[in-house]
């Protein structure tokens, strides 16, 4: 399956507009806190901060998903097990 744009819309229509930081682990499978903050510091990830809060749109989160650096995550994980 070709995972594009209009999947991640479809799989991620339930979230809101505007994502939390513990929504977006959940959005990328459930990965640590640590791992978002890093990804979220390096400016991977567009984001707000405000009022000690992260907000990520989910287009943002979507952009992510889709990129090169995302897709060599996921294979150094892959590599691992």
């Amino acid at each position: 399956m070709v995972k594009n744009r209009a999947y991640y819309k479809e799989l991620y229509k339930d979230y809101p507009d505007l994502v939390t930081l513990e929504q977006f682990r959940q959005m990328l499978g459930g990965i640590g806190d640590t791992t978002a903050r890093k990804l979220i510091r390096a400016n991977r990830v567009k984001h707000f901060y405000i009022r000690g809060s992260y907000l990520i749109p989910k287009k943002s989160v979507i952009d992510y998903v889709l990129s090169d650096h995302y897709a060599e995550y996921k294979h150094s994980l892959k590599v691992q097990v």
